[in-house]
Protein backbone atom coordinates (compact mmCIF):
# COMPACT_ATOMS: atom_id res chain seq x y z
CA UNK A 1 0.00 0.00 0.00
CA UNK A 2 1.36 3.40 -0.97
CA UNK A 3 1.61 6.20 1.55
CA UNK A 4 0.45 9.69 0.74
CA UNK A 5 3.30 12.13 0.22
CA UNK A 6 3.88 14.16 3.35
CA UNK A 7 1.93 11.76 5.55
CA UNK A 8 3.58 11.01 8.88
CA UNK A 9 3.70 7.31 9.72
CA UNK A 10 2.05 6.24 12.98
CA UNK A 11 5.26 5.52 14.88
CA UNK A 12 6.90 8.81 13.85
CA UNK A 13 3.78 10.69 14.96
CA UNK A 14 3.81 8.91 18.34
CA UNK A 15 7.53 9.68 18.80
CA UNK A 16 6.94 13.33 17.87
CA UNK A 17 4.06 13.63 20.34
CA UNK A 18 6.10 11.95 23.06
CA UNK A 19 9.05 14.29 22.43
CA UNK A 20 6.67 17.25 22.57
CA UNK A 21 5.34 16.15 25.97
CA UNK A 22 8.77 15.39 27.38
CA UNK A 23 10.41 18.61 26.17
CA UNK A 24 7.55 20.70 27.57
CA UNK A 25 7.76 18.89 30.91
CA UNK A 26 11.55 19.11 31.08
CA UNK A 27 11.59 22.84 30.31
CA UNK A 28 9.02 23.39 33.05
CA UNK A 29 10.61 21.20 35.73
CA UNK A 30 14.32 20.72 35.00
CA UNK A 31 15.67 23.82 33.26
CA UNK A 32 16.53 26.45 35.86
CA UNK A 33 17.67 29.22 33.51
CA UNK A 34 16.38 32.67 34.56
CA UNK A 35 16.15 33.66 30.89
CA UNK A 36 13.21 31.29 30.47
CA UNK A 37 9.89 32.70 31.54
CA UNK A 38 6.48 31.58 30.37
CA UNK A 39 7.59 29.27 27.56
CA UNK A 40 5.02 27.28 25.64
CA UNK A 41 6.10 24.45 23.36
CA UNK A 42 3.73 24.82 20.42
CA UNK A 43 5.00 22.01 18.22
CA UNK A 44 7.79 19.61 17.36
CA UNK A 45 8.92 18.58 13.87
CA UNK A 46 11.08 15.46 13.67
CA UNK A 47 13.20 14.39 10.72
CA UNK A 48 12.49 10.88 9.38
CA UNK A 49 15.83 9.58 10.72
CA UNK A 50 15.10 11.11 14.19
CA UNK A 51 18.43 12.97 14.08
CA UNK A 52 16.98 16.48 14.38
CA UNK A 53 13.92 17.90 16.10
CA UNK A 54 12.75 21.45 15.50
CA UNK A 55 10.98 22.67 18.64
CA UNK A 56 8.56 25.55 18.08
CA UNK A 57 7.91 27.75 21.11
CA UNK A 58 6.13 30.91 22.11
CA UNK A 59 6.82 33.11 25.10
CA UNK A 60 4.97 35.78 27.05
CA UNK A 61 5.46 38.67 26.82
CA UNK A 62 6.03 38.25 23.11
CA UNK A 63 8.37 41.18 22.50
CA UNK A 64 11.56 40.87 20.47
CA UNK A 65 13.88 41.26 23.47
CA UNK A 66 12.13 38.53 25.50
CA UNK A 67 12.05 36.17 22.50
CA UNK A 68 15.79 36.64 21.85
CA UNK A 69 16.63 36.10 25.52
CA UNK A 70 14.46 32.98 25.71
CA UNK A 71 15.99 31.62 22.51
CA UNK A 72 19.49 32.06 23.98
CA UNK A 73 18.39 30.23 27.13
CA UNK A 74 16.81 27.34 25.20
CA UNK A 75 19.84 26.98 22.95
CA UNK A 76 22.11 26.91 26.01
CA UNK A 77 19.93 24.21 27.57
CA UNK A 78 19.54 22.10 24.40
CA UNK A 79 22.38 19.69 25.24
CA UNK A 80 21.06 19.22 28.78
CA UNK A 81 17.54 18.63 27.45
CA UNK A 82 18.84 16.16 24.87
CA UNK A 83 20.66 14.14 27.54
CA UNK A 84 17.51 13.99 29.70
CA UNK A 85 15.40 12.97 26.70
CA UNK A 86 17.94 10.23 25.95
CA UNK A 87 17.34 8.81 29.44
CA UNK A 88 13.56 9.18 29.39
CA UNK A 89 12.63 8.17 25.84
CA UNK A 90 13.86 4.91 24.37
CA UNK A 91 14.55 5.54 20.68
CA UNK A 92 17.54 4.53 18.59
CA UNK A 93 18.69 8.15 18.03
CA UNK A 94 18.17 11.01 20.44
CA UNK A 95 17.51 14.02 18.22
CA UNK A 96 19.51 17.21 18.27
CA UNK A 97 17.16 20.01 19.36
CA UNK A 98 16.73 23.18 17.32
CA UNK A 99 14.51 25.91 18.80
CA UNK A 100 12.44 28.25 16.64
CA UNK A 101 10.13 31.03 17.82
CA UNK A 102 6.50 30.49 16.79
CA UNK A 103 5.07 33.93 15.98
CA UNK A 104 1.50 32.69 15.54
CA UNK A 105 0.51 34.01 18.99
CA UNK A 106 1.72 37.49 18.10
CA UNK A 107 -0.06 37.32 14.73
CA UNK A 108 -3.26 36.09 16.42
CA UNK A 109 -3.25 38.94 18.92
CA UNK A 110 -2.65 41.45 16.12
CA UNK A 111 -5.46 39.96 14.02
CA UNK A 112 -7.82 40.12 17.00
CA UNK A 113 -6.94 43.77 17.53
CA UNK A 114 -7.57 44.55 13.84
CA UNK A 115 -10.93 42.74 13.93
CA UNK A 116 -11.97 44.70 17.02
CA UNK A 117 -10.95 47.98 15.36
CA UNK A 118 -12.87 47.12 12.17
CA UNK A 119 -15.98 46.17 14.15
CA UNK A 120 -15.80 49.39 16.17
CA UNK A 121 -15.41 51.47 12.97
CA UNK A 122 -18.27 49.65 11.31
CA UNK A 123 -20.55 50.16 14.31
CA UNK A 124 -19.62 53.87 14.45
CA UNK A 125 -20.17 54.36 10.71
CA UNK A 126 -23.55 52.61 10.57
CA UNK A 127 -25.43 52.83 13.89
CA UNK A 128 -28.72 51.80 12.19
CA UNK A 129 -27.29 48.45 11.08
CA UNK A 130 -29.35 45.54 12.48
CA UNK A 131 -27.54 43.86 15.35
CA UNK A 132 -25.14 46.78 15.89
CA UNK A 133 -27.14 47.95 18.90
CA UNK A 134 -27.30 44.57 20.60
CA UNK A 135 -23.59 43.85 20.15
CA UNK A 136 -22.47 47.27 21.31
CA UNK A 137 -25.03 47.41 24.12
CA UNK A 138 -23.67 44.22 25.60
CA UNK A 139 -20.06 45.11 24.82
CA UNK A 140 -19.62 41.89 22.88
CA UNK A 141 -18.52 41.06 19.38
CA UNK A 142 -19.03 37.88 17.40
CA UNK A 143 -15.44 36.98 18.29
CA UNK A 144 -16.25 37.30 22.00
CA UNK A 145 -19.25 35.00 21.53
CA UNK A 146 -17.03 32.41 19.84
CA UNK A 147 -14.48 32.69 22.65
CA UNK A 148 -17.22 32.06 25.20
CA UNK A 149 -17.95 28.73 23.54
CA UNK A 150 -14.31 27.77 23.92
CA UNK A 151 -11.12 28.04 21.95
CA UNK A 152 -11.23 26.02 18.79
CA UNK A 153 -14.70 24.64 19.47
CA UNK A 154 -15.25 24.14 15.77
CA UNK A 155 -11.61 23.37 14.94
CA UNK A 156 -10.05 19.91 15.09
CA UNK A 157 -7.94 19.14 18.13
CA UNK A 158 -4.23 19.72 17.58
CA UNK A 159 -1.56 18.15 19.65
CA UNK A 160 0.91 20.94 18.97
CA UNK A 161 -0.89 23.46 21.20
CA UNK A 162 0.16 21.92 24.54
CA UNK A 163 1.64 24.31 27.10
CA UNK A 164 5.00 23.58 28.68
CA UNK A 165 3.29 23.48 32.06
CA UNK A 166 0.44 21.26 30.94
CA UNK A 167 1.88 17.87 30.42
CA UNK A 168 1.75 14.36 31.70
CA UNK A 169 3.46 13.41 34.92
CA UNK A 170 7.17 12.70 34.56
CA UNK A 171 7.87 9.25 33.28
CA UNK A 172 11.05 7.30 33.30
CA UNK A 173 11.92 5.06 30.37
CA UNK A 174 8.94 5.59 28.12
CA UNK A 175 9.01 3.49 25.02
CA UNK A 176 7.86 5.02 21.78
Amino acid sequence: MKRKPGATPGRALRVTELLHQEIAELIRTEVKDPRLGLVTVTGVDLTPDYAHATVHFSVLPDDDERVAETLRGLRAASGFLRSLIGRRVRIHTTPELHFVHDASTRRGIEMGRLIDEANARRAADDPDRPGAESASAHGQTARDDAAAVGPGADAPARYSDAHAGAGAAPSAGRNA
